[in-house]
């Protein structure tokens, strides 16, 4: 979902919130858990379970030419792994127009 600042008289700022669960494929998650690793996942060990994340941003249009963007993501089961997380992860991103 995402909100323009219309409502509260910022009209170039977004709002922005989005909920995702992500899972592996019965074959995946036997090879993970067997031992192999994949491209970001795989340590030899999986206590499978779903991976849930929850992400926030608030985007505000600070200069003619500038906005800035801060991020908020809450990951449970990372790498769905039980043993691993909850992570939290906080980001900030600048953008210039020339």
């Amino acid at each position: 979902m995402s909100l323009k600042g219309t409502k509260w008289k910022r009209t170039e700022d977004v709002f922005g919130l989005a909920a995702v669960i992500n899972g592996l494929s019965t074959p995946h998650k036997d090879f993970i858990a067997a031992g192999g690793y994949g491209f970001i996942i795989g340590d030899g060990r999986l206590n499978y379970a779903k991976e849930m994340i929850i992400e926030t941003y608030y985007n505000a249009h600070l200069a003619k030419n500038f906005w800035l963007t801060g991020d908020y993501q809450f990951v449970n089961n990372p790498a769905y792994n039980k043993d691993r997380g909850p992570v939290h992860v906080f980001a900030l991103r600048g953008h210039i127009e020339f």
